[in-house]
């Protein structure tokens, strides 16, 4: 077992979030990050690092907002250490980054945000054509772009062949969706809360088969920020503190959190809230089989019925919405709830009795990041 982590989440934060707010990116980053550090209990000269994902530059219309000079000189932050780049496991790398900064002792609070305002960056020229732009300059992109398999088309190549090889339905994968509805209509910040069906979903506008419309994250504007302390250097902060016990990254699901469970001696069977990456709901199925909640092209028996990952089922999933109904904030997004049950700040979607350990992933395929946290 490698030598343990010396790092808890202590300050949660947001802007608004919502579709089209034409609202500029650094007031979101601005607004999440000073939140964040009012929850801590911190001043910005209290902290000495920045993490962020993936910078200031992105080929895509609005898929950042913000850097780390931003956020410097927003908060008037001078950084012992930062981080910040588009090479890094999912989004979810730069909080990794920041929990080894920290056990290291190379910063004792590292303020990690992502802003993203694709909702309004992409109203111009539309997201088909953003989300296809400068392809030349993502090599991994060529191989499809010529055949129209980018963007949605990618996760429903992986459903394709989830389907094929294992007899799964739409149906089943329906409970992705109508879970994730269900939970965000008690979540504020979420962007989709009207009760969906069965029905519904499978009325909707197949996107690219099988995905529908419903399958698919929506593009929002809003950030999120989280700081990563040391735990000798919280003070006497009335909010309580979330353990990270374990972080995984890799180039692929399992690989990622076969390296996060090697660090730890709490497995699967622990985990009592989960809140793994659902940019596309089958990626929900690949992460509840990669991190071991269930055998490979179990998935979707795993879900059918949708008890098992309710609220008040064996292991709540999206309990705040997910990406699919909360918007598509990334790994952030899945972090901040996963910290919200362990606080039991979650109201009327709070799962009972209050969980004491959550998983949150980020990233398909690869360049994925998972964290294992408890209170």
């Amino acid at each position: 077992m490698s030598t343990p982590l010396a790092a808890v989440v202590t300050g949660l934060g947001t802007s608004e979030v919502g579709r089209r707010l034409r609202r500029d990116p650094l007031e979101l980053t601005a607004q999440a990050c000073l939140a964040a550090l009012s929850d801590a209990g911190l001043s910005s000269g209290d902290i000495d690092g920045v993490s962020t994902y993936p910078g200031p530059f992105h080929l895509t219309p609005g898929f950042t907002g913000a850097g780390v000079v931003d956020a410097c000189d927003l908060l008037g932050i001078t950084p012992r250490w930062h981080s910040g780049g588009s090479e890094v496991p999912g989004q979810l790398g730069s909080i990794s980054n920041a929990v080894l900064a920290v056990s290291a002792g190379v910063a004792d609070h590292v303020l990690c945000f992502r802003t993203v305002w694709e909702s309004t960056a992409q109203l111009a020229e539309g997201r088909a054509a953003a989300v296809t732009s400068n392809v030349g300059f993502q090599p991994f992109r060529t191989w499809g772009v010529p055949f129209g398999a980018t963007g949605v088309t990618s996760g429903a190549l992986d459903a394709q062949r989830y389907f094929h090889q294992y007899g799964a339905t739409r149906e089943q994968l329906a409970r992705i969706a109508l879970n994730a509805r269900c939970n965000a209509a008690a979540n504020p910040l979420a962007v989709y809360r009207d009760p969906m069906t069965l029905d519904d979903y499978l009325a909707a506008r197949i996107v690219s088969s099988p995905l529908c419309i419903y399958d698919c994250d929506p593009p929002v504007d809003g950030s999120i920020a989280i700081i990563v302390s040391n735990p000798a250097a919280t003070g006497d902060s009335e909010r309580p503190s979330v353990t990270i016990e374990a972080i995984g990254t890799g180039m692929g699901y399992r690989q990622a959190a076969d390296i996060m469970w090697s660090q730890t001696s709490i497995g699967p069977g622990d985990v009592d809230v989960a809140e793994v990456y659902d940019g596309f709901s089958i990626y929900s199925w690949l992460w509840l089989e990669g991190l071991g909640f269930c055998k490979p092209g179990e998935a979707a028996s795993f879900v059918e019925g949708g008890s098992r990952i309710a609220l008040d089922g064996e292991l709540p999933l999206a309990t705040g919405g997910g990406q699919l109904s909360a918007g598509r904030l990334h790994g952030y997004l899945h972090v901040l709830e996963a910290c919200t049950q362990l606080r039991g700040d979650g109201g009327d979607r709070q799962v009972y009795p209050r969980p004491e350990v959550a998983v949150a992933s980020n990233g398909a395929v690869r360049f994925t990041g998972c964290l294992l946290l408890s209170c």
